[in-house]
């Protein structure tokens, strides 16, 4: 990614943050990014552009801080809790803050879902590859690798929209987690 695009994606999480996607022109992004509007044209045809290329980067990020902090962790317990802080609870906290969050929210779900399915199959993947080296456990619980980890990845998505508040998520975020070490046969 170009300075250029980390610029405009910066601008675009501070303008889409306080004033929402709607409201948000594409002159507003150019002249918050600092660059000529032709710039900004150049280097995304359109806020729908912007959003998705958001996506991306959101994903990369949170995918690079998984496979950073997985490193040290060889508790599958641990491991999860790596990955629903970065994959649900970051953006959770971030959504919480922001005056026009729904209007984000339905910006990103109109404009991206092409990416956020890819994003969701990239988490997936990592959630897929922690469980595999408990696959025979979780065949013989009658559980196949790839449904579970599927399940895994939306059930953790979907607690973030469903949740009252943040203690509640983190809660439902744990029972998932246990529920994965006990279909393993881990313990806490």
């Amino acid at each position: 990614m170009t300075e250029t695009e980390k610029t405009i994606l910066g601008a675009a999480v501070r303008m889409f943050t306080r004033y929402g996607v709607k409201r948000t022109s594409m002159g507003d992004l150019a002249q918050e990014a600092g660059v000529s509007r032709q710039t900004l044209y150049n280097t995304y045809k359109n806020k729908d552009d912007v959003l998705r290329a958001l996506i991306r980067f959101h994903t990369r990020n949170a995918l690079s801080e998984i496979e950073a902090e997985l490193g040290g962790i060889d508790h599958l317990g641990g491991q999860l809790d790596i990955v629903f802080d970065r994959m649900v609870l970051g953006g959770f906290d971030l959504v919480r803050e922001m005056p026009n969050a729904q209007d984000l929210i339905d910006g990103f779900n109109a404009a991206g879902q092409e990416e956020m399915t890819a994003s969701a199959e990239e988490f997936r993947l990592v959630i897929q590859r922690l469980l595999s080296p408990h696959r025979k456990a979780l065949a013989n619980a009658g559980l196949d690798l790839s449904d579970l980890s599927d399940f895994v990845q939306r059930s953790a998505k979907s607690a973030g929209s469903v949740a009252r508040d943040r203690d509640h998520l983190v809660r439902l975020l744990q029972t998932l987690r246990n529920l994965c070490l006990a279909a393993t046969g881990q313990s806490r």
